[in-house]
């Protein structure tokens, strides 16, 4: 579509709760690209997101791009003379991915992949474009998505993730990268001769947790590891005189959940050099201003964008609110060349998401599309004090409450384990927090905590769970419950838990170490350590975390078990989790279930057909949202 030519044709719908994600600003910071859909509620297919381009200081649509109605794109990346678009569309049912160039003329096709690609990224110059491929894929890049059929011999052949380069005028795609080696996050050197990259050989879901620092030269194709740090890495930025690579590291960072201190280390090779020590926060975003970074971080419960000194290891605040904030794949804001503009997306509990821009420190909304929708919920920040740790939640209300009535509370713990609850709007549509939405209009509070281990305080808070969980982590959410129900009419005889992935965990561990909650859901979580080290794809995160193999200390992983204790176990548990789950295998929670089963405690479980351990298909997002409700209305009311 040309500039200005027609406005989207959802654009008279304002029912619709409209979604952004994916943002990309023009290197001047005048223009941003988004993919936008609308979620009208109730539909039983996804909404199909498009390629839009705004204009960063009115928020005016100047043009969109759809190539193809029945694809899902990737983010979209801006060409160095900001005249042109590059994205990837993925086409499910024809098992290919395509790069497009998308410009005043249109949208064309450059090259298509037999398998699965994102991350297309222009070179320095805007004559190639690279992207990472993988060729003859068996499954969706990342540990959270459905895993392969386990059937022959397994283990022999995997998946590569290879990075590779088209000229951006059309003609043969290159891969560049070795074929032995999986690639997660890449950066183009400023010479346009190599890359900066995190990778691992073998199995891509699993070694995350040990990916190396390196550099991939182009001509060669030779990869030569930078750095090897024993945590986990994101975004590797390379500063504009290609000298030195800044990335974000910590325990557990992990991909699409970014937390940690911000390091550099020689382009040439060397000792990683923490810039940020003792910064009380997680850096999740990241980006080089000349000689100094500009980086996104959770502070505490808000987002903030901060300069940093890598010299002379400071940091400054340009902004900061309590909001939730979502960018592109580095980082909640994207910012443009000089680093002086930024944008994000945000939300709140009382307000529905919008993209905001501005010449820091100045962000204004651009967007006005969902203004109309009110709040849905009340929602205020909880702070309390445990075993010498300040920990901070947020507790969700009803929009209307009777004086005088005591509500139930349901308390729902986090994945991760190292992440955070954030604020986030809730309302009618399917992507707007539908769960909370439902259960606060059936009259429940809703306690989102942020233990030790949580992002948001620092390296050594979201570390202070290590060989720990149960323990610390789980004291830390009782005293929260307590300084939850000082503040708002809540029974504490009404009582819920519920999570999943590590949420999933805590609340099978909760169930078996308290009597405390009259209802639980636990969703993809791990009762057996023992027996969970052998059975998931992704046994190289746990090393970090209990400090040696289940082989080498047993006592530890059994110390951290549910099952350990399922005796113990009398409150009514549903269970679900995804039948091809690679994170949290289902036979995890049938484990659970089977024990809780023995005890003769109400159980029941869900597995979800084809899912992995994100539940994509809306049918059985509405279906565990259904049983969920269900479950607490029969035991709590």
């Amino acid at each position: 579509m040309l500039a200005g030519a027609i406005a989207p044709a959802w654009a008279a719908e304002p029912a619709a709760l409209r979604d952004y994600r994916a943002l990309a600003i023009s290197p001047d910071g005048k223009r941003i690209a988004a993919l936008e859909s609308l979620d009208p509620g109730g539909l039983p297919l996804r909404p199909h997101a498009v390629v839009v381009v705004r204009d960063a200081a009115s928020g005016a649509i100047i043009a969109q791009y759809d190539p193809c109605a029945s694809c899902i794109y990737d983010h979209p990346a801006w060409s160095p003379d900001q005249q042109a678009l590059a994205f990837i569309s993925a086409d499910a049912r024809a098992g290919t991915a395509t790069l497009y160039i998308a410009g005043a003329a249109g949208a064309a096709p450059v090259a298509v992949i037999k398998g699965v690609a994102s991350t297309a990224r222009w070179s320095p110059e805007g004559k190639r474009i690279s992207l990472l491929a993988t060729v003859g894929a068996k499954k969706l890049a990342g540990a959270v998505e459905a895993g392969a059929r386990q059937v022959g011999e397994i283990g022999v052949q995997e998946d590569a993730q290879r990075l590779a380069v088209v000229p951006a005028n059309g003609g043969e795609l290159t891969m560049v990268s070795p074929p032995d080696s999986y690639i997660y996050e890449y950066d183009w050197t400023p010479d346009g001769k190599g890359f900066a990259v995190t990778s691992a050989r073998g199995n891509g879901d699993n070694n995350w947790w040990v990916a190396t620092l390196g550099h991939v030269d182009i001509a060669s194709g030779a990869l030569r590891v930078l750095a090897a740090p024993k945590m986990q890495m994101n975004i590797p930025r390379v500063s504009p005189d290609g000298r030195s690579v800044a990335f974000i590291a910590g325990l557990m960072s992990d991909f699409g959940s970014v937390g940690g201190d911000v390091f550099t280390v020689p382009l040439s090779g060397g000792e990683p050099h923490n810039v940020t020590p003792r910064f009380a926060g997680s850096f999740n975003g990241l980006a080089w201003q000349g000689k100094q970074l500009i980086a996104s971080a959770l502070v505490g419960s808000e987002h903030a964008v901060l300069a940093i000194d890598p010299v002379k290891r400071g940091t400054r605040t340009l902004w900061s609110g309590a909001v939730s904030a979502s960018g592109s794949r580095q980082g909640r804001f994207v910012f443009s060349a000089d680093g002086a503009i930024a944008a994000s997306v945000h939300e709140d509990f009382a307000r529905a998401p919008h993209i905001v821009a501005g010449r820091l420190p100045h962000l204004a909304a651009i967007t006005r599309d969902n203004d109309g929708f009110a709040p849905q919920v009340r929602a205020t920040s909880v702070e309390w004090s445990n075993d010498g740790f300040r920990m901070q939640g947020w507790l969700v209300a009803p929009l209307a409450t009777e004086p005088g009535k005591k509500h139930p509370m349901v308390v729902q713990v986090h994945g991760g384990p190292a992440s955070a609850a954030s604020p986030r709007f809730v309302s009618d549509g399917e992507q707007a927090n539908p769960l909370l939405r439902d259960l606060t209009r059936k009259g429940y509070y809703v306690f989102l905590p942020n233990p030790r281990g949580s992002f948001g305080q620092g390296v050594a808070f979201g570390s202070a769970n290590k060989r720990d969980f149960g323990g610390g982590d789980w004291r830390d959410i009782l005293a929260g419950i307590d300084a939850a129900a000082k503040s708002a009419p809540v029974d504490a005889g009404r009582l819920g838990l519920m999570g999943h992935s590590y949420g999933g965990f805590m609340t099978m561990w909760g169930v078996t170490h308290s009597q405390r909650f009259k209802a639980a859901v636990a969703g993809a979580g791990v009762a057996n350590w023992i027996s969970y080290y052998g059975q998931n794809g992704i046994d190289q995160w746990m090393i970090p975390f209990f400090g040696a193999s289940a082989y080498d200390d047993p006592a530890v992983y059994r110390a951290a078990s549910p099952i350990e204790s399922i005796k113990a176990a009398k409150t009514p548990t549903l269970l679900y989790v995804g039948e091809r789950d690679v994170e949290t295998p289902a036979v995890q929670s049938m484990e659970f279930w089977h024990g809780l089963r023995a005890m003769g405690t109400p159980t029941a479980l869900v597995i979800y057909d084809g899912e992995g351990h994100a539940i994509r298909k809306p049918e059985h997002q509405r279906d565990q949202r259904a049983r969920t409700v269900g479950w607490f209305e029969r035991y709590l009311k």
